[in-house]
Parts: C-alpha cells; structure tokens; sequence
C-alpha cells in the first residue's frame, strides 16, 4: 500500500523532526528514557500562488526550511537542557532571525566567498586563469567540493553530531518504512536504507552542481557588462552577483531534487541522485532501536497532528 501523504524529516539533538502537510512534529529522547513529542504548524514563505510555481518556490521553501530546522534544533536544544538542569527557553522572533542570518551568513562564507578568493589565489599562483576563464571557474568548483566534504568528515568526528547523524539514519529509515506501506515499527525499518533521494545532504549537493555550471556561464556573461578596472572591486563585485545568484540557483536544484525523488526508481534519475547518496554515507549512521522509535513517534504525529496535541 503506497503512503497516503508525502512526509520529510530532520534529525535534531536526540531526536527526529518529521514533516507532512501543514504540520510538523518533534520528538525527543529524555534522558529518563521517555519520549517527548511537540507538533506545530509548519511556517510558510509560500502562501501565495505565484511562490508555489516551479523554478519560484525552491528559494522560499529553502528559507521556510531553515526557519523551521532552527525552530526544531532549538526545542531539541532545550529539551537536552532540562535534563541537564540548565537554564534556557526558546528562541525570541529576534534570536531566530539573527541565528538564521548567522548560519546563512557562514554558509555562503564557506561555500562561495572562501572558494572564489581560494580560485583567486590560484590564479595568482599561474594555476588558473581570470575570472572570465574556464580554469578559474574550475577550481572554484574543485574547492567547493572539497570544502564540502572536508566539512562533513571532520564534523562526523565529534560524537554528539554522530549521535545526530544516527538520527539522520533513522528518519530515512522509517520515511523509506511509510513510502512503502508497511509497518512503522523497529523490526520493519530497520532493513530499510539510511539513504534517501530526497535528503537535504543532495539537495546541497545539487545547490553546489549547478551554481558550478551556472557561474561558469553566468559571470563572463555578466562581465561583458560592467568590469571593474580596480582588482579589489571587480572581485567583490563578482562575489556580490555569486551571492544573489544564490536565489536561482537554488531554485533549479529544489526543482532538480524534486524531479530525481519523484522518478526515482528512473536510470536518469537514479545517476542524478547517486552523488547525493554517497555523501549520506558521511551525513547518515545506522541507527538502534531506539533511534527508530523516536523517529516513529514523529512520524506518526506529523501525519495525525490532531490527535498528538
């Protein structure tokens, strides 16, 4: 019996957060041993009908992710607190904002302000070539992978980010057990994969291919112009325009992902997403029992909300 509803997931700090529809819920693992389930109305960006067009919605939804992540990182974060009988609360509408321009911030420092300056010095090194060139476009790219992955491994390290990634293991799991009708139960979804298509590790992946592909076009193009004689200028013009750029290009990858998980099972498809699984071998650990059960609760009260308030 195929799944009724489309369901999503995150894992947060001893816990799962679980998407369907307009809701989503959050479970957590006390210490004691108990389950702790929380289920809120999903913040939207994309009330309106144009946001909800193809090639429009991706950078919305993106934002609208994140917003709701950090909600869900928060309460998970809270949680832990009080069974360490530290004080905390949740986060003000002014601390949500500032976390998200700070992790928005880091992100496009680490993924395309480090890269572009890193391709810069190549060039300087006579590695590469201008910044109207294929090499330098190349190089960014190259540094942005390793960066990324670099990223993910030295994380993966640190034991409370694999306790998340057991999380992470276990969302799919269980996600993979309601796609498929069975039973959302431990002994059903532990054979099932820790993988997943639709998993926002390729989205990333996706989000970094095609703004390869894209300023590898985009900038000479952009160039043509307005160039800026000044070194310093023209580059941190260019990073400006990678910047914006950011909104389309996340577009097309949300549209890309979207397409690869709906015909997943397609020989295209299949290639387009396999980068993507093979970075959720880093992002993704198999997960316990318990683990499992943590991310059925959430499931099971993303998809009947009204009974778990």
């Amino acid at each position: 019996m195929a799944a009724p509803q489309a369901v999503g997931g995150q894992a947060v700090i001893e816990g799962v957060m679980m998407r369907a529809k307009d809701h989503l819920a959050i479970a957590i693992r006390k210490a004691d041993g108990q389950i702790v389930t929380d289920v809120r109305p999903w913040f939207t960006l994309v009330k309106h009908p144009l946001l909800k067009k193809p090639f429009l919605r991706g950078f919305p939804v993106l934002m609208e992710t994140m917003v709701n992540g950090i909600k869900a990182l928060n309460y998970s974060a809270v949680q832990a607190a009080d069974d360490t009988d530290e004080e905390g609360g949740e986060l003000t509408t002014w601390h949500l904002v500032l976390t998200m321009v700070l992790a928005l911030g880091a992100a496009l420092g680490l993924f395309v302000v480090l890269p572009h300056f890193l391709s810069v010095g190549m060039e300087m090194l006579g590695l590469g070539g201008d910044v109207d060139s294929l090499s330098f476009h190349a190089w960014d790219g190259l540094i942005k992978m390793i960066v990324f992955v670099g990223y993910i491994l030295a994380i993966s390290y640190i034991p409370d980010i694999r306790r998340v990634f057991q999380y992470h293991g276990a969302e799919h799991k269980v996600i993979w057990t309601w796609e498929e009708g069975r039973e959302l139960s431990p002994a059903s979804s532990r054979f099932f994969s820790r993988l997943h298509p639709r998993c926002g590790t390729a989205f990333l992946l996706f989000v970094l291919a095609v703004s390869i592909m894209l300023y590898a076009v985009l900038v000479p193009w952009l160039l043509t112009f307005y160039s800026p004689e000044n070194f310093i200028v023209k580059h941190l013009y260019i990073v400006g325009m990678k910047l914006f750029l950011m909104i389309p290009v996340s577009c097309v990858a949300y549209e890309m992902i979207k397409f690869a998980g709906k015909y997943s099972k397609n020989g295209l498809c299949k290639l387009m997403c396999w980068p993507g699984l093979m970075m959720q071998m880093l992002t993704t650990k198999e997960p316990d029992d318990s683990q499992l059960e943590v991310a059925i609760a959430a499931l099971r009260c993303a998809v009947n909300a009204e009974e778990c308030r």
